[in-house]
């Protein structure tokens, strides 16, 4: 068993917990229980790291800890969500990074989407075509607020967590990208999500003609030729199929592997242990899906 380190505990408290944490008499449970609500917090803190870290034999124990202190389970949790194949982009987002997160807020981010969603209102004209509105959206983005892609940290784990992009203003392209069709939606807009090999676009099939919107290089307008292109540059054949929406779920998965790779380049193993075992939960739910009932 791996050792389990907290600056939150006293020395020798976490390991001496972890010994434990999976003996179901219920004396032992109880104890337990009286001893992580005498330690408040820091207990907390403690049972939230063993639940990230998915080891089989301990984080179920944690979590069921967790509930029964009122401490929310926010690994859990976002295991529910990924088990109901009921998806919802910003649902999704907001709870995968409360995984990292636990004590974030997401009214702050839904309050900053509101926000740009109510700065560009103010300047779109009535009438005007799908990409005369997207003009305005990129303009709002990536010239007022300055967002951009993120070329000299690319890897940071911080670009794939919507919070920490509309800190920094910075991000890679699924995350920018969702950032564009959370505030595209919220003025009437309706993109969706094109998940290309190698790079992610907002799609609107609103006008005559398709066009895809780069938000990675703050709102480029694409059309099927710029893609073709893109494809040759993989050196890899044109697939009309992927200029199609991505579901929500695969858009999150991909989200969940990014940082699996994030977290790998940093070392940070345990993070990346659990962003993997998300993954796995998302390729399960499509598969039970699938088969016929």
């Amino acid at each position: 068993m791996a050792a389990m380190t907290t600056e939150a505990l006293p020395p020798g408290t976490a390991e001496a917990m972890l010994r434990l944490l999976d003996d179901t008499a219920p004396q032992v449970r109880e104890a337990m229980l009286e001893q992580f609500k005498r330690l408040g917090e820091p207990a907390l803190v403690f049972l939230r790291q063993t639940a990230e870290r998915g080891e089989p034999g301990l984080a179920p124990h944690a979590r069921r800890f967790l509930r029964e202190l009122g401490g929310e389970d926010t690994v859990g949790m976002f295991l529910e969500f990924v088990r109901s194949f009921h998806y919802e982009l910003e649902t999704g987002l907001m709870m995968l990074e409360r995984t990292v997160f636990p004590a974030l807020n997401p009214a702050e981010t839904h309050g900053f989407l509101d926000g740009a969603a109510a700065r560009c209102r103010q300047l779109l004209l009535t009438p005007a075509t799908a990409r005369e509105k997207c003009l305005v959206v990129s303009r709002v983005l990536f010239h007022e607020y300055g967002f951009r892609g993120d070329a000299e940290n690319y890897h940071d784990p911080r670009n794939s967590f919507m919070h920490l992009v509309l800190e920094r203003r910075r991000g890679i392209p699924l995350t920018l990208s969702a950032l564009y069709i959370l505030v595209a939606q919220r003025c009437g807009i309706e993109l969706e999500p094109i998940a290309l090999p190698g790079r992610f676009l907002a799609g609107c099939f609103l006008d005559d003609e398709p066009f895809y919107i780069d938000a990675y290089e703050r709102g480029v307008f694409r059309g099927e030729d710029d893609l073709r292109e893109h494809f040759n540059r993989l050196e890899m054949p044109f697939d009309p199929a992927a200029l199609m929406p991505a579901p929500v779920g695969e858009v999150l998965a991909r989200c969940c592997r990014n940082l699996v790779n994030q977290y790998t380049a940093a070392r940070d193993h345990t993070k990346a242990k659990l962003f993997a075992e998300f993954v796995h939960e998302f390729e399960l739910a499509y598969r039970r899906h699938a088969e016929p009932t």
